[in-house]
């Protein structure tokens, strides 16, 4: 009968009842936790594992250079006439990576003579695999050079150039102009004109690259360039520095010719040639200048019209 069995350790319940004391307990039991949380974010999990050592690596890894600082990103130059006339202009360059086993032809002699010739080039020998992954697989036909961040300048430190010299600033600024090229071109038409330096914004905007470095003929060794996050601003900061902001526009109030302003210190801010200034920038100018063509072209390439301001600022302070 149920209750009288003699047997030891024999249960004569189906159910164990409440336990005296429990706090509870089975009550919290029943409440819910909430819902579950990813795998990344459960401890013992894999991809718990995974992101604590990429979290880990963060942590000790070196942060990138901020685009548009003192520093940049070193650039490579490849294939064998680039890189040889690279080295014939004078680019500054840190290293130099030649193929293994690479043909022996004229170019690559004449390459390795000039970066001999400098003494402060690395010659590297690398394996046509190494190359292809430094180059993203471009065709580099056995020759790359790297070219070293460009130190660009601090806006102000061109004024201050300007007034250790005993000159009035003469400074030009470029608003989209996009073609390294021209960015060339307009930084040897400042060194030949007697200006101070050239000041480019840090986005949509072409920066001292190696082309642009060809381009200015070894005048970039000379003169700075300096690099503003924001352009308007920078340009406010020259207004309050007491120099004239003067702004090229087809549709300028006064022509270059006739701009007494050129005499004294002043900010010469150059558009691009299809969009000309914006709108922020055209504002913040104190004049609005346009140069006069008889001919009838339309507008014309930045670096030419960089050159024809340049002139005849040089021309009025002489």
């Amino acid at each position: 009968m149920a209750g009288n069995s003699q047997r030891r350790n024999r249960r004569t319940a189906n159910k164990k009842g409440a336990q005296v004391g429990s706090g509870g307990q089975r009550r919290r039991g029943l409440e819910g936790k909430g819902p579950t949380p990813p795998a990344s974010a459960r401890k013992g999990h894999a991809k718990n594992r995974i992101a604590h050592a990429k979290a880990k690596q963060a942590a000790h890894r070196r942060p990138a250079p901020r685009r548009g600082g003192a520093k940049g990103t070193s650039e490579m130059v490849v294939g064998r006439n680039p890189v040889y006339e690279a080295l014939r202009d004078g680019v500054p360059a840190t290293t130099l990576y030649v193929q293994q086993y690479i043909d022996n032809d004229e170019r690559v002699r004449e390459a390795l003579q000039l970066a001999g010739e400098r003494g402060n080039i690395n010659l590297m020998e690398a394996p046509r695999a190494e190359l292809d992954r430094m180059t993203n697989g471009l065709n580099h036909q056995g020759l790359v050079l790297q070219v070293p961040p460009y130190e660009y300048a601090h806006p102000d430190d061109l004024v201050v150039a300007a007034h250790d010299n005993g000159e009035e600033p003469l400074i030009v600024a470029l608003d989209g102009v996009t073609d390294p090229r021209n960015l060339g071109a307009i930084v040897r038409s400042v060194s030949a004109f007697g200006g101070h330096g050239v000041v480019v914004p840090e986005r949509r905007a072409a920066g001292m690259t190696a082309g642009a470095w060809k381009s200015s003929a070894g005048t970039a060794a000379r003169t700075p360039v300096a690099r503003v996050t924001n352009l308007t601003r920078a340009l406010e900061g020259y207004q309050k520095a007491g120099l004239t902001v003067v702004g090229l526009a087809a549709d300028g109030e006064h022509t270059v010719e006739d701009l007494e302003a050129l005499d004294g210190p002043v900010v010469v801010v150059i558009g691009s040639e299809g969009k000309g200034l914006g709108r922020l920038v055209g504002e913040t100018c104190d004049y609005r200048v346009r140069i006069s063509m008889p001919g009838g072209a339309e507008s014309l390439n930045a670096g030419v019209a960089a050159g024809i301001v340049l002139y005849e600022a040089a021309r009025r302070r002489a």
